[in-house]
């Protein structure tokens, strides 16, 4: 499948190979799961549910209750398409496919679960970069901190996405191994939100403490990579990888994926996790 081990991207047949680089860096590649007419048929059912959303005829539990572009141009239009799992059942079929549950369960544990029909589900994110975009790069952070008061974790987080990316459309950046590390959690997220009572000091998959502290916005970081995907590619990461999300070069570019996580830890009652909900934008 042509797989390039040194950038840790992986084959459907080479999942212990990718085992054991996600449990070294914390973050992952698998090529092969989504192929193209897997792909085309996300992506035509996604371009779907985002009109639905746009038109109403999708209620509000499916889109954001503010459109995030705001130009004349694009005015309506619709960056995320909420638990988009429940009306694409090319998305519902790829994200339960059995060889990423079976990865989720040698990372997680047999009895992990998809968060599917919880906080916003999987999320179809269209992000358009434009000067007038709603959209933004996003800082570094890692996911446990949009919920350090949860027993939901430990968690890993995948993206399947429907366009490669690279400098022109924004990509992800992260710091390999940094999984490992106990960070702190923050006293406000990256949002504003306040952390609640409750929350846990520092969280990671030891309890050794950071070599340095996680930057509050986009600086470069010591040890940081880049991760590229192809179209189709299937990126997992940790829910203690530091990582953040560069922007694009290029305003005319787009960057779309489907989103979302399966998680080892306690499934909260409903109502419980709305912290996570409004910390995760």
């Amino acid at each position: 499948m042509g797989a390039h081990h040194s950038i840790g991207v992986f084959g459907t047949d080479e999942i212990e190979d990718l085992l054991w680089f996600y449990d070294m860096h914390g973050y992952a590649i698998l090529r092969g799961l989504v192929d193209e007419t897997r792909l085309a048929r996300i992506e035509a059912e996604c371009i779907e549910a985002q009109e639905r959303v746009r038109s109403g005829d999708l209620g509000d539990r499916y889109g954001s209750t503010v459109f995030l572009d705001e130009d004349t141009e694009t005015q309506g239009f619709v960056n995320y398409v909420e638990y988009v799992s429940e009306v694409s059942p090319a998305v519902a079929d790829a994200v339960s496919d059995p060889v990423l549950r079976s990865v989720m369960s040698s990372l997680l544990g047999e009895n992990c679960w998809l968060r599917a029909h919880e906080q916003f589900g999987v999320v179809y994110q269209d992000a358009r970069p434009g000067k007038e975009s709603g959209y933004a790069r996003i800082g570094w952070h890692t996911d446990w901190q949009a919920g350090p008061s949860l027993d939901v974790w430990p968690s890993t987080a995948f993206t399947i996405h429907v366009d490669g990316t690279s400098p022109a459309n924004g990509f992800l950046r992260v710091v390999p191994g940094s999984h490992l590390w106990a960070t702190p959690a923050p006293f406000r997220n990256a949002n504003g939100v306040t952390v609640p009572d409750g929350a846990r000091a520092a969280r990671g998959r030891t309890d050794r403490t950071p070599p340095f502290d996680m930057p509050l916005r986009f600086e470069k970081v010591r040890g940081e990579v880049a991760v590229y995907a192809d179209a189709g590619d299937v990126i997992l990461h940790d829910a203690y990888l530091w990582h953040s999300a560069a922007r694009a070069t290029d305003d005319a570019e787009r960057r779309r994926h489907v989103r979302g996580g399966y998680f080892g830890g306690v499934r909260p009652p409903a109502g419980v996790e709305e912290f996570v909900k409004n910390a995760a934008r």
